[in-house]
This record gives C-alpha cells, structure tokens and sequence, in this order.
C-alpha cells in the first residue's frame, strides 16, 4: 500500500511539475474557496490522477479527497490531498506537495509525501519506518525546546482571530531557537520526519492536510498528539508533532497560552 500511495503521489506530482513548467509567472484560473483558501485547475488536475490511480491499483477502496468529497464516515479509506500549500504553488513559493495516506480500521497504516519540486518521496508504512526516496529517515536528537527549530501553520479564519494564532507563535518565538511557517503542512511533517524541523503545531487542519504526514513522523521516531497531549482526532486535527524529545516541553507551552498564560 505505501507503494501504490508513492505511485499516486508521483501522478499527482507529475501534473504540478508539467504545470510548473508551463508557466512563467503566477498560475492562472484561481478560484477563492475563501477569503485565503485557493483552489487552481492544477488542484483539480492533480487530484484527478492522484484519484483515477487509486480506483484502478485499489478498486472497493472509498477515497476523501480535499476538492472532491468523499467518504468522511468511512474507517478504511485513501485520504489524498492532491496540492497541500496551494497558495504557495500561485505565488511560485517552492513549499508544496502532494499527500496521500491510507486509514485502515481507523488506523494510518501507509502514506506518502510527494515534493514535486524536489522531485522526493517520502513514503512511509507502519511498522516499517520511513523513507525519503528509498532511504530510511529519522527525527532529530535535540532534546531542548530552547535548542529547537519549530515550525508552525495558521489557520483559514486567520484573519477573523489573528490574536488567537499571535499568541501561540509568540510564546514559542520567545523560547525556541527558531520558528518558521512555511504554508504547507505536508511538508511540515516531511521535514520534521527528516530532522530538518524539531517540532510542529497547527490548529484548523483536515484529514488530507494530515494523514500522510502523521505516519512519516511516527514511523520516523516521532511522536504526534493532539495539542492537549491526548489522542489525535483525525476528523478534527489539531496538531502537536514532534521528535518526541521535545514534546513535553511544546505541550507544556501550548497549555499555558491555552489557559490565558503567555
């Protein structure tokens, strides 16, 4: 299943990157979900091959899929979000990807992160760790939230709540090393299953920013709660994810800003 997730990943791919080399300036025929929430035809596109390759290694399989719906009661599904950072992708930010995980009894047993413009897959299978391209990867050792690079998302209300989201990235500014946000949580995960970032927070995500992601991090040694420390929700997620070493320590944070502390 973590081959057939790579293989539609790489479909999903193939459409970005024809698209990417097609154009000269910012993509064209954008349409506006919301006030900051984009869908291109490069969306659709890509979420038709990431889908039709689906149905056809996996028949019977139901799919959830971000533009087109799907099967949100289902247990076991495919859960594919064909271009994760698409607001990047229209202002030519090289943070995208493509996502694509398995749930199987309510479990994410298999998945993939695909980065078309690095041409790398991340791929990963539970209980057989992951992989960028082939090569098992890990979290990082730092053991610090001070010594930390975190890396953070802000929500599509971002504008109706921005003190909401403030808050949070101040506490954290103020006491890790480093943070960033990078517009993508695909990437976010694949980054932090690589030991590029050391941990990650986000509220207002969906089953197909997540799905994929979650696994690589698990499988690379990491550790992926809901941000009061308990069990993810997948139909809801809020995230906290990181290299486990730290997780504590973000918790700790997230819950004081949480109970009106900074």
């Amino acid at each position: 299943m973590a081959e057939v997730a790579e293989a539609a990943g790489r479909a999903g791919a193939r459409v970005i990157q024809e698209a990417l080399g097609r154009r000269t300036g910012r993509t064209g025929h954008v349409r506006h979900k919301g006030a900051v929430d984009l869908v291109t035809e490069v969306d659709l596109a890509a979420e038709s091959a990431v889908v039709s390759l689906l149905a056809e290694r996996t028949p019977g399989v139901p799919i959830l899929a971000e533009e087109g719906g799907g099967s949100r009661d289902a247990t076991t599904r495919w859960i594919v979000d064909p271009l994760d950072g698409t607001t990047n992708f229209v202002h030519g930010y090289p943070s995208f990807a493509v996502s694509v995980g398995l749930e199987d009894a309510g479990k994410l047993v298999a998945g993939c992160v695909y980065d078309p413009i690095r041409d790398a897959a991340y791929t990963a299978f539970r209980g057989g760790g992951a992989r960028l391209n082939g090569e098992l990867i890990r979290v990082s050792e730092v053991d610090s939230l001070s010594d930390a690079l975190v890396v953070t998302g802000f929500a599509y209300d971002r504008r109706e709540r921005p003190d909401f989201y403030l808050d949070f990235f101040r506490a954290f500014l103020i006491r890790a090393q480093g943070m960033r946000r990078l517009g993508a949580a695909a990437m976010d995960f694949a980054l932090l299953a690589s030991g590029h970032v050391d941990g990650y927070y986000e509220f207002g995500l969906n089953p197909w920013d997540v799905a994929a992601g979650v696994l690589l991090v698990e499988e690379a040694g990491g550790r992926v709660t809901d941000v009061s420390c308990g069990p993810l929700v997948l139909a809801e997620p809020r995230i906290l994810a990181t290299n486990a070493r730290i997780h504590d320590e973000m918790a700790e944070v997230l819950a004081t800003v949480m109970q009106g502390g900074g």
